[in-house]
């Protein structure tokens, strides 16, 4: 099992791997057209630990993220990109959200092992 996790490490770290290197450039290169970060790819509907998480976000952070999906939302209904000089200023892989989804995650896999009830159920957006 740990040779596994080593070879899965391996294939997924872009300093180690040149594979995994070109796709994150690729991906960066696309989300800077729509100036977009990779957490904002983040659908809280999918998973309700990223809605938690994001409710726990200062407001701040959370209103830039909705200021970034209207943005990229406006452009991709004109099917325009940002200006080049925009694109250079964008950090598309500046993570906001990773830390306190992390966070979720183990406060809801302790309650479990603890065998609480958990603290939000799936509903029916």
């Amino acid at each position: 099992m740990a040779i596994m996790e080593s070879v899965l490490k391996f294939m997924v770290d872009p300093k180690k791997n040149w594979f995994a290197a070109q796709h994150m450039k690729s991906v960066s290169k696309r989300l800077r057209k729509y100036g977009l970060r990779y957490d904002d790819l983040y659908d809280p509907y999918y998973d309700l630990d990223i809605k938690e998480a994001l409710a726990r976000l200062p407001r701040e952070v959370v209103d830039a993220r909705i200021q970034r999906l209207k943005r990229a939302h406006d452009l991709s209904m004109k099917h325009e990109y940002l200006s080049s000089d925009m694109q250079a200023m964008q950090t598309p892989f500046r993570y906001y959200l990773q830390d306190m989804l992390a966070l979720v995650k183990r406060e809801r896999a302790e309650r479990e092992a603890l065998g609480a009830l958990p603290l939000y159920q799936r509903t029916i957006p």
